[in-house]
């Protein structure tokens, strides 16, 4: 035997009931503030804490448990204040010891400073690149290529001498722009296939998931950030109907992700992790909008439901640095953050509150009808699509080109047609007649023709597999649809000045600005399709620095909110955490279930007991993906509770026995789990115990005491059911044991509490998707005849040279739709909410 193993004895176990909460959590208080582990042992117990966190790094679609991660990080400061006591007794103060603990106090800062930094200048790149790659569809210039169209003509209001259209023949300038489109949506859905599949979509509803406490594996890594930042260009170039502003957030939390895991705080350490990425995520919307008070904001009531007063000053201070790089990088050389900021010297009328309203009324119906139709087309793409996402993307793009050409408002891109439509009409270039009174009606027609179509593109191009996002896209259909309502209450002035509806106007002043309409458009169309509002309106007063038009946007945002609510709780992106099925209990909704919890509690709970199991049986049990911990019991029989036991701390004590012993364990070795008593010392290590009778390897049993978590949450079967759920909000178990008496009835986990809530839901309100289904299956029929008319046509125009349809087992699978591309949503050995109901 090594000299390092100690014997451990057991009496034989009495059947006893477990001791009360309180006793339990006193028992838990003490030994965080004796600090287990102290003293010779302390070095080994925070290798041991190390080596798991490590391992729990690397575990994909798994929770955090909070509640353990606060109490490691409560032993690791106490055992730092220990250390930096017995520093000082022994005068061990010298200026390289108090240099290291500087620097190890304001590493947090040193840390979200580079993160920062690093994303206000990854945006002022993204933006130079998308604006090159959008005007270089429609030509070029001449005195430099890498030059687009506001820098070639700097200064000029109308285009200059210097930039060129590719050819003076107009239906060739037409191919050249679908060919550009084309080529910029395949590259980059290529880009995300082969190297980045997390890397498609906006990236918020996942991130909101993580941040909340849930593992997935390279989402937040580096090749995610590289490939995000790479394809986002070519995909907003692409002139497909997405936005830049949702995935700037993702390659935000990125970029911190990356930059703080080179730091040992915050390598190992959940909580500060997650201080970080809430910091990135306001950072990212900063940068997006050029608001860094609006991206706390945004990050405080969309992304974060853990946000203390340290989160957010952190938060600020990374929105801070990020903008001021960004402001000092001056992408577009005007001294703007972004291209549609605007500043408004103008008034507005109390009259104007009824259109206000209408253009309330439709964020909130735009809201609605988006998200509800852009879930049905995720859930065809889901079922038939997922072979064919670089096709998909490349014939979305190729399309959308095709049809927005012929509109001017549609041809450029999103962000410059925004800045178009807020500016006023005097002193500013008049673009393709917007101002032009004799050509208002078309101006009317041509915008509300923009807006019709943009939806459609919206609905059906967010959450193809590219980097997309919907607040722009959103946001221009709602300044297109704003500046039509301007541009008509401006006709009915002109046609009616002397009406007593306009008493307020002055004569000699222009009374109706129809930039303003389509600025309140815009935080509508925001607001309704994310359910944000306090940040909405902090963000486009930054966006115009307007404080006379704070009023307006509070009365359109109010009224978009409470037309959302009347068609369901939460945004699009809480919406796709519901479809993706994400373990995720939003802090927005409110339930009455009117049940206990253990209506919703497993019951059927694979339970260890503290003596007299096997250690075959132990790994068997590992064997089996599906459990992620296990209840310790005094014996299978009674079933009384004495601690838990989660895999990855069993499997990790497993495998460090099996490294460092020198003796072949049995199988059938004997483990003890039995939870170390208040007052006695816990073993380090797994211990293994020899017979002095028998020294052989076959009478060996293992002690696992390490490892046992004496007091883990428990509630009585009798507990609301609303209740549990807000013990997981706001502590933040991985699983709550419910326990009646001492004696273990079951377990509740977050899937648990939502495959309840979506089967009370399904009740309550039933769902007939038969129709659907149907209709589905003939868009595909319908898509396979349209794809192989169009392959037989090319292949008889080349003579059999070119063939764009495969061969028989392809057209099976085509058939089928099945094959996937990993992108977040996949659900592997899952029992929680089934998806495919939905």
């Amino acid at each position: 035997m090594s000299s390092r193993t100690t014997s451990f004895s057991v009496a034989h176990p009495q059947l006893s009931r477990r001791p009360s909460v309180s006793s339990r959590l006193s028992f838990a208080v003490s030994t965080v503030e004796r600090g287990e582990g102290s003293g010779s042992n302390a070095p080994a117990e925070q290798q041991i804490e190390e080596e798991i966190a490590e391992i729990k790094r690397y575990e994909d679609f798994t929770t955090i448990d909070w509640v353990q991660d606060a109490a490691q990080e409560r032993l690791r400061r106490k055992a730092r204040r220990r250390t930096n006591a017995s520093a000082f007794d022994r005068g061990r103060t010298s200026w390289r010891y108090k240099l290291w603990e500087s620097y190890d106090a304001a590493q947090g800062w040193i840390v979200v400073t580079l993160i920062g930094a690093a994303i206000g200048l990854n945006a002022a790149l993204l933006s130079v690149i998308t604006e090159w790659l959008s005007d270089i569809k429609l030509g070029y210039c001449t005195t430099g290529f890498y030059l687009n169209e506001n820098f070639c003509c700097w200064g000029e209001d109308n285009g200059c001498d210097d930039w060129h259209r590719w050819t003076g023949f107009e239906p060739a300038n037409y191919v050249i722009y679908i060919i550009f489109a084309t080529i910029f949506a395949f590259t980059a859905a290529i880009l995300v296939k082969s190297f980045a599949p997390y890397a498609a979509g906006s990236g918020i509803s996942e991130i909101k998931c993580i941040i909340a406490g849930f593992v997935m594996k390279g989402f937040l890594g580096f090749w995610t950030l590289l490939i995000k930042s790479v394809a986002l260009p070519l995909a907003i170039g692409s002139g497909l109907s997405v936005g830049k502003e949702g995935p700037s957030v993702h390659y935000a939390v990125c970029t911190g992700n990356v930059i703080s895991r080179m730091f040992d705080k915050y390598k190992r350490n959940a909580s500060k992790t997650r201080e970080i990425l809430s910091a990135c995520a306001a950072a990212g919307v900063a940068v997006a909008f050029g608001s860094p008070i609006g991206g706390v904001l945004f990050s405080l009531e969309e992304m974060s439901n853990y946000f203390p007063l340290k989160t957010m000053w952190r938060s600020y201070f990374c929105a801070l640095v990020a903008t001021a790089v960004l402001a000092a990088m001056n992408p577009f050389r005007t001294g703007q953050l972004v291209m549609f900021q605007v500043k408004y010297d103008r008034s507005w009328h109390f009259f104007e509150t009824v259109p206000y309203i209408f253009i309330g009324l439709f964020g909130g119906l735009y809201g609605a009808f988006v998200i509800k139709w852009n879930l049905r087309v995720q859930a065809f793409r889901k079922k038939y699509l997922t072979k064919w996402a670089v096709l998909e993307a490349t014939l979305l793009a190729a399309g959308t080109a095709i049809i927005c050409y012929p509109n001017v408002f549609l041809r450029i891109e999103m962000t410059e047609s925004m800045e178009i439509l807020f500016l006023e009409c005097e002193g500013t270039e008049d673009y393709h007649g917007l101002c032009d009174q004799d050509r208002r009606w078309t101006n009317i027609i041509s915008l509300t023709l923009a807006t019709v179509i943009r939806i459609f593109l919206v609905i059906i191009s967010y959450g193809c597999k590219v980097p997309a996002g919907i607040f722009v896209p959103s946001m221009a259909i709602g300044a297109s649809f704003g500046r039509t309502v301007g541009i008509i209450m401006q006709s009915i002035y002109h046609a009616h000045p002397d009406s007593p509806f306009f008493a307020a106007c002055q004569p000699d002043e222009p009374c109706i600005t129809p930039g303003t309409y389509a600025f309140l458009g815009a935080a509508a169309a925001l607001s309704g399709i994310m359910h944000i509002t306090v940040s909405v309106v902090v963000i486009m007063f930054e966006l115009t620095g307007a404080l006379t038009y704070i009023l307006p946007t509070m009365i359109v945002v109010g009224v978009t909110k409470a037309v959302s609510d009347l068609f369901g709780k939460g945004g699009i992106a809480d919406r796709m955490i519901w479809f993706s099925g994400f373990p995720f209990l939003d802090n927005k909704e409110e339930h009455n279930f009117g049940v206990p919890v253990s209506a919703a509690m497993t019951n059927d709970v694979v339970a260890i007991p503290t003596h007299g199991m096997t250690l075959r049986s132990v790994e068997d049990l590992l064997k089996q993906p599906k459990y992620q911990g296990f209840p310790i019991v005094e014996n299978l029989t009674s079933r009384v509770l004495v601690g838990y036991i989660g895999r990855t701390e069993l499997r990790y004590a497993i495998d460090r026995i099996r490294r460092e012993r020198a003796i072949t364990l049995n199988p059938e070795a004997k483990c003890n789990f039995s939870p170390p008593a208040v007052n006695t010392v816990t073993p380090i290590t797994p211990t293994v115990t020899i017979s002095n009778a028998e020294y052989t390897s076959a009478s060996a049993s293992v002690d696992f005491s390490r490892y046992v978590d004496a007091t883990p949450v428990t509630v009585h079967p009798r507990l609301p059911l609303e209740t549990a759920m807000e013990v997981f909000r706001k502590i933040g178990p991985r699983v709550i044991l419910i326990e009646h008496h001492g004696r273990l009835e079951g377990l509740v986990t977050v899937k648990d509490c939502l495959k309840y809530q979506f089967k009370a839901e399904a009740a309550e309100n039933p769902r007939d998707d038969h129709d659907f289904a149907e209709v589905q299956e003939k868009i595909w029929d319908f898509m396979k005849q349209v794809a192989g008319w169009v392959s037989g046509k090319v292949e008889s125009a080349s003579g059999g040279r070119i063939r764009l349809g495969g061969g028989a087992d392809e057209r099976a699978a085509l058939a089928r739709g099945n094959g996937q591309i990993m992108d977040g949503d996949e659900v592997v050995d899952d029992d929680g909410v089934e998806l495919e109901s939905r």
